[in-house]
């Protein structure tokens, strides 16, 4: 199609970041110094991404030991110390093992979200699909669909790909694998919540150890037909209200249309049929109801670009350190997938003593461009890589170092393949970013981030 018929609009920036989840937010926040214009787009209506759309727990700040380790700091830090403020967290353990998260108030994230990204002066368009992009030597022209305007384009020096689905790599035909092409691909969840629910009288029951034994039994009778033996349902910052990760679709391609279409209605079905599961025969469940589905359903994997370095499950459970390392991770490999025996569950690996990998600057940076980063879920790991660093504290660490990078690029005029690394490294550690395990025991009590 020749976009130049149809563009009603046209606007330039120095650097662009598409898509506003978790790690293109702090990309587009990291890039702020003043000095370059910021233009963040994203296609629905708020920021967030998964953190608003589906989740409501932070993981990866904190390591999965009993001598846990805070391990990502900087700009991730003033987002949950936003929400602290406001009194919208609380810490809490994982249910599996992954390690103490942060449970927050999704909707204030938003606000939160708004708040900085309006503070930091970035040029912001929401409602806005990315359909084309057109690459003319050190600049690129991405084509956006706004059903309002129509179409518009945004001409950009640099470019960070944080759509998730590596929508901008897809189009300049940057190379990625696809998930599912070498391993089953991970499965995709429709989160719901519900309202009503009575703790106590759950956590008298038995709580997850109960929850557990009940699915389980349910799943091998067939009394319900619930996806799988095993999920977690936890408490929310909102009284009496609950959250899940429970809801298990499999078998479907998120980015075919009639895979997608198929898996939205499938993931409804299934949340149903687990309230009325957990009216019937949970503990303090009685009469909950559901209050709330996923903004749309949760995918997990869909294209992972072939980065200058590419993470591998060698590296995350030998806990490598990179001399061009950016951030830590240390959370499990948590693959959510069907077994061989074709039961539907979810497999951990741990990274040995409790310790932690670097993530190498690498993994970021797709071979077959100069001017671009990729952030998020759409980054450089092959398939077991990916399903250990996909956590929200790693993804915003991604995209706090995408965002210095391409500020640094501008600045020396540089590619991405060229900066100095060091340079990078410092301004990251200057802002609070962690690039060493620390020595500290951090306070992983219900109130205790203040505290690290």
């Amino acid at each position: 199609m020749n976009f130049s018929t149809v563009i009603s609009k046209s606007f330039y920036t120095d650097i662009l970041i598409i898509g506003s989840g978790s790690a293109g937010s702090t990309a587009a926040i990291a890039a702020s110094n003043g000095k370059y214009k910021v233009t963040l787009v994203e296609r629905y209506g708020f920021p967030g991404g998964t953190s608003t759309q589906m989740l409501d727990t932070f993981y990866g700040f904190f390591t999965p030991s009993e001598s846990p380790r805070k391990i990502v700091g900087g700009i991730p830090d003033k987002i949950v110390n936003a929400l602290n403020q406001s009194g919208d967290i609380f810490l809490r353990p994982n249910t599996y093992g992954a390690g103490t998260g942060v449970n927050y108030n999704p909707e204030k994230l938003k606000q939160v979200w708004d708040n900085l990204l309006l503070k930091s002066g970035i040029q912001l368009f929401y409602h806005s699909t990315l359909v084309g992009v057109e690459s003319t030597g050190e600049t690129s022209t991405c084509i956006f669909f706004q059903k309002g305007m129509g179409f518009f384009s945004i001409t950009a020096k640099r470019v960070i790909d944080a759509s998730g689905d590596a929508d901008y790599c897809h189009w300049a035909a940057i190379p990625y694998e696809r998930a599912g092409e070498n391993e089953s691909a991970q499965s995709m969840t429709t989160t719901f919540r519900m309202a009503n629910v009575e703790q106590q009288e759950y956590e008298s029951a038995g709580g997850k150890r109960m929850l557990k034994e009940r699915m389980a039994e349910a799943f091998e009778k067939g009394t319900y037909a619930l996806p799988r033996k095993e999920g977690s349902a936890h408490e929310m910052c909102q009284p009496k209200c609950i959250s899940t990760v429970a809801v298990k679709v499999v078998d479907l391609d998120p980015l075919d249309v009639e895979g997608i279409t198929k898996a939205e209605i499938e993931g409804r079905r299934q949340a149903f049929i687990f309230e009325d599961f957990f009216r019937a025969e949970i503990p303090g469940y009685q009469n909950a109801k559901i209050i709330g589905l996923s903004h749309q359903i949760g995918v997990r994997e869909t294209r992972r670009v072939y980065g200058e370095y590419r993470l591998t499950k060698k590296d995350c459970m030998t806990a490598k350190t990179f001399d061009d390392q950016i951030f830590l991770c240390g959370a499990p490999i948590e693959d959510h997938r069907k077994s061989d025996e074709g039961e539907t569950e979810t497999f951990w690996q741990y990274v040995p003593n409790g310790a932690v990998y670097g993530v190498p600057y690498g993994t970021i940076v797709p071979k077959e461009s100069q001017n671009t980063w990729v952030v998020g879920r759409c980054f450089s790991a092959t398939h077991d890589a990916h399903a250990s660093c996909r956590s929200m504290a790693q993804t915003m660490s991604m995209g706090q170092a995408a965002g210095l990078a391409a500020t640094l690029s501008l600045k020396t005029d540089q590619n991405a393949k060229n900066i100095d690394i060091y340079k990078l490294q410092d301004t990251l550690t200057h802002i609070g970013a962690i690039l060493e395990m620390p020595d500290k025991i951090a306070d992983t009590s219900r109130h205790g981030w203040k505290n690290n």
